[in-house]
C-alpha cells in the first residue's frame, strides 16, 4: 500500500484527477502503474510485468527505486517495510 507521496501532482493522479503539469498522454498509464505499486506486497512483485523495468537508482536518487511509465517518465519511490513511500512521477534525469 502506498504510504505517502513526494509531490502533489502524483497524489492528484492517484486520486483520479487530471494534472495540468504532467503530460496528458501519460496520466492513464501512470494511474495504472500507481495501482500496481499500491498492490505490491514485496518489492519483487514489481518485476511483473517486465515492462515496469524495476531499477534501484543511483546518484542523487540513491536508495530509491523506479518503474517506467514510458521511455521518458518514471515513478520513483522508497521501498520500506509496509510498502512504497515518497512516491513521485518524474521525467527521466530529473
Amino acid at each position: 500500500m502506498i504510504r505517502g507521496f513526494a509531490d502533489s501532482e502524483t497524489e492528484l493522479i492517484w486520486s483520479g484527477r487530471r494534472s495540468r503539469k504532467l503530460p496528458p498522454d501519460i496520466q492513464a498509464t501512470a494511474l495504472r502503474k500507481l495501482r500496481l505499486l499500491n498492490q505490491a506486497r514485496v518489492l519483487a512483485d514489481l518485476r511483473v510485468p517486465p515492462g515496469n523495468r524495476l531499477e534501484l537508482l543511483k546518484g542523487n536518487r540513491a536508495g530509491q527505486y523506479s518503474i517506467r511509465i514510458n521511455e521518458q517518465w518514471r515513478i520513483c519511490f522508497i521501498w520500506q517495510e509496509g510498502g512504497p513511500s515518497s512516491v513521485e512521477i518524474v521525467g527521466y534525469h530529473d
